[in-house]
C-alpha cells in the first residue's frame, strides 16, 4: 500500500462520526493547526499490511488470556481479512479525518464490527503498535533492496566474466598506476555490495525482536504473551525492556546507515561510468535504452543513471543525518519527534528500489571498448613496479630497486619513449643492475600473469574471486527470497 497524498485524503469523504484514538480528557478536538501538523497517515499508510498482521496476532493472544471468546476471536479475524482486502483494492481507504494508519484501520474495524472492534485496543499502543509495524515494514523491504542488490552484483559479474583477462590501466589518484583486468576492477565494486548485504543480514537479526506488548511504555496489566505475539510476527524473539522497546529506534538509523552505505558504493560505481564513457575515456559505450540526450546538442549521449546514482547518495546521506538528528537528546520513552522515522525510512527503501534496477540494465547492457582499454593499459609507465620487481627478484633491496626504477622513468620522461625503448647502453647508465633481460617483464601481459596471489588482478586470480561471488550471491538470493512477515 502506497503513501496517500493530501489530496487524495481531502477528497476522501470522512465518516460521519470521528475516529480517535485518544481524547476522554479533552473538552474539545484539535485545533486544525495542531491537527494539520500531527497528521501522518499520508505516508504510514504504507504501514497498514504490517498492521493489521500485528492485530491478528494481538487478538489471538488476547483470546489465549480469555479476554475474547472464541466467537469475538473468529468475527474480529474475519473483519480484520475483510478490511486488509478492502485496503489492497483501494475500496478502503484513509481520510482527511485519519490522524494515522492505526486511527484509519480502527475506524475499519469499528464500521465492521461496532462495539467489538473496540476490544482489539485492549493491552496495546500506538507506541508498540507503530514499533513493530515499522520493525516488520523494513524487515520485508530490506529483502527487496537484497534482492536489487544481488541482481546489480549478478550485472557486474556477468561483465566481469566477459574480462577476466583484458588488460586496463590501474589507476591511483586517477593517475595511471598499474595494469590490471577489467574483470578485477568490475569485480572490485561487486566486493562493497557484498558487505552491504552482510549489513543488511546482520541488522536484520537485530531488527528481529518484537516491541508488541510493551503498550505505552510499561507493558501490560493483562495476561498477555508477547513472545507468542513475537512468533507468530516472525520476529525470532520477543522485548527484554518496555521502555526501551517503544523508544528504541536504532533499527531505524542503522537501516539508513546502510542505505547511506549503499548510497556511497552506488555513487563511486556511478562516477566511474561517467568518466569511462566520456570521451578522454572512451572506454564503455552506454545502450542507448539506458542512456539520454541533450535537447538542445543532438550529438550527446548521457550517463544519466550514473549521474543520478551520484545524486541519489546525497538524499541517502541526508535520511541517516536526519534521523540521527532527531533521536539525540530524546528523554525516554516515545516522543512523537519519532513520527520524523518514517519518512526518511520509506524514502530510502523507494530510492533504492528505483536506483538499483536502472544500474543494474544499465552495466549489464554496455559495451566495454577492449581496445581502448587494452591500448591505455601500459601507458603512463604503468609497467615500472615490474621493473622494480624485477630488480627485488635479483636481490636489490626494494629502496633501492625503487630509486632505480624512479631514475629510468625520469630517462624515459625526457626521451620521451616507453620503459622498453631503452638501449642497452642507457639500462646500464642508469643501473650496474639494470640489463637488457628487464624487458622480459616489460609487458602488460607479463605483468597481469605475474598477479597469481589470492585477490590480485591476474586471470587466475580474478576466475577464482568470480567463483566465489557466484557462490555468495546464490546464498544472498535464497536469503531475500525469505518471507519474513507472515502473509
Amino acid at each position: 500500500m502506497d503513501q496517500v497524498d493530501d489530496k487524495s485524503l481531502t477528497e476522501n469523504s470522512a465518516p460521519a462520526n470521528r475516529t480517535s484514538l485518544w481524547g476522554g480528557r479533552f473538552a474539545g478536538g484539535p485545533s486544525e493547526a495542531l491537527a494539520r501538523l500531527s497528521v501522518s497517515v499520508q505516508f504510514d499508510w504504507r504501514l497498514a499490511p504490517y498492521d493489521i498482521a500485528g492485530s491478528r496476532a494481538h487478538a489471538r493472544v488476547l483470546a489465549g488470556a480469555g479476554l475474547l471468546d472464541p466467537e469475538e476471536l473468529g468475527r474480529i479475524l474475519a473483519a480484520l481479512d475483510d478490511l486488509e482486502a478492502a485496503c489492497a483494492s483501494g475500496a478502503f481507504r484513509p481520510t482527511v479525518d485519519d490522524e494515522d494508519v492505526h486511527t484509519a484501520l480502527e475506524r475499519g474495524l469499528l464500521e465492521r464490527l461496532g462495539s467489538l472492534g473496540g476490544k482489539l485496543r485492549a493491552g496495546r499502543s500506538r507506541n508498540d503498535q507503530v514499533a513493530t509495524d515499522l520493525r516488520l515494514y523494513l524487515r520485508d523491504h530490506a529483502r527487496g533492496v537484497a534482492s536489487r542488490l544481488v541482481e546489480l552484483a549478478d550485472a557486474l559479474v556477468e561483465q566481469a566474466e566477459r574480462h577476466v583477462d583484458t588488460a586496463a590501466p590501474g589507476m591511483t589518484h586517477l593517475q595511471h598506476a598499474q595494469p590490471v583486468t577489467f574483470g578485477h576492477w568490475l569485480l572490485a565494486h561487486v566486493q562493497p555490495l557484498l558487505r552491504d548485504l552482510e549489513r543488511l543480514r546482520d541488522w536484520d537479526h537485530r531488527t528481529a525482536v518484537s516491541p508488541l506488548g510493551a503498550g505505552a511504555l510499561a507493558g501490560s496489566g493483562l495476561p498477555l504473551d508477547p513472545v507468542a505475539v513475537s512468533k507468530e510476527l516472525g520476529f525470532r524473539t520477543s522485548f527484554a525492556n518496555s521502555m526501551d522497546a517503544v523508544a528504541d529506534r536504532d533499527f531505524v538509523a542503522e537501516f539508513l546507515f546502510i542505505t547511506a552505505m549503499v548510497g556511497v558504493h552506488l555513487s563511486r560505481l556511478g562516477e566511474e561510468v561517467v568518466l569511462w564513457t566520456s570521451h578522454e575515456f572512451g572506454w564503455v559505450e552506454l545502450d542507448d535504452a539506458f542512456a539520454t540526450g541533450s535537447s538542445i546538442m543532438p550529438q550527446k549521449k548521457n550517463a544519466d543513471i550514473a549521474e543520478l546514482a551520484r545524486g541519489k547518495s546525497g538524499r541517502l546521506v541526508g535520511g541517516l543525518v536526519a534521523v540521527l538528528t532527531m533521536l539525540k537528546g530524546l528523554p525516554m520513552t516515545y516522543d512523537r519527534d519519532m513520527q520524523e522515522d518514517k519518512e526518511p525510512a520509506f524514502d530510502a527503501v523507494d530510492t533504492l528500489e528505483l536506483l538499483l534496477p536502472a544500474l543494474a540494465g544499465m552495466i549489464s547492457t554496455m559495451t566495454v571498448r577492449v581496445d581502448r582499454l587494452v591500448a591505455a593499459a601500459p601507458v603512463g609507465f604503468s609497467l615500472a613496479t615490474e621493473v622494480a620487481d624485477w630488480l627485488v627478484r635479483k636481490g636489490v633491496p626494494f629502496r633501492d630497486a625503487h630509486e632505480i626504477t624512479g631514475k629510468l622513468v625520469a630517462l624515459c620522461a625526457v626521451r620521451d619513449c616507453a620503459l622498453d625503448e631503452v638501449s642497452d647502453e642507457e639500462l646500464a647508465m642508469v643501473s650496474e643492475h639494470l640489463d637488457p633481460s628487464v624487458r622480459d617483464v616489460l609487458s602488460v601481459r607479463s605483468a597481469l600473469a605475474a598477479r597469481t596471489t589470492p585477490g590480485s588482478t591476474g586471470p587466475g586470480p580474478v576466475a577464482d574471486q568470480l567463483a566465489t561471488a557466484a557462490d555468495r550471491l546464490a546464498g544472498w538470493r535464497e536469503w531475500a527470497a525469505e518471507q519474513v512477515v507472515p502473509r
